[in-house]
């Protein structure tokens, strides 16, 4: 699977992956830069993909992932698992902001969908 580098080392760039995938989870949206937008969203899908497979070897696989956060990894399996029971994909939304002031780097909000698709 091919990957942004993001500017970091490899430890630091899944350090920043796991809790971007964390904030995410637990706040339902983020603002941050489309890059990282981009690259979180693969993981957020993956975490809501093993929730609801719901085996043991999933909860094992997300709770490696996001740093032994349990209190993420329960609402991954209770909450979002069955909020998207229905839902083959696409549990995120990318909405573009504008550039931050400092660098002009393109600032997007990433945000959980709600529930069911149509």
């Amino acid at each position: 699977m091919a990957y942004r580098k993001l500017g970091r080392d490899n430890k630091h760039r899944r350090s920043m992956l796991a809790n971007l995938t964390k904030d995410i989870i637990n706040n339902e949206k983020i603002i941050t830069t489309e890059t990282r937008a981009k690259e979180a969203r693969k993981f957020v899908d993956k975490m809501i993909s093993y929730g609801k497979d719901g085996s043991l070897v999933a909860r094992r696989k997300a709770l490696a992932f996001l740093q032994n956060d349990k209190d993420t990894v329960k609402k991954v399996f209770d909450d979002l698992a069955v909020r998207y029971a229905k839902r083959n994909g696409g549990y995120t939304r990318i909405l573009k902001l504008n550039e931050r002031r400092g660098d002009d780097a393109l600032m997007v909000q990433i945000e959980l969908v709600e529930g069911d698709a149509k």
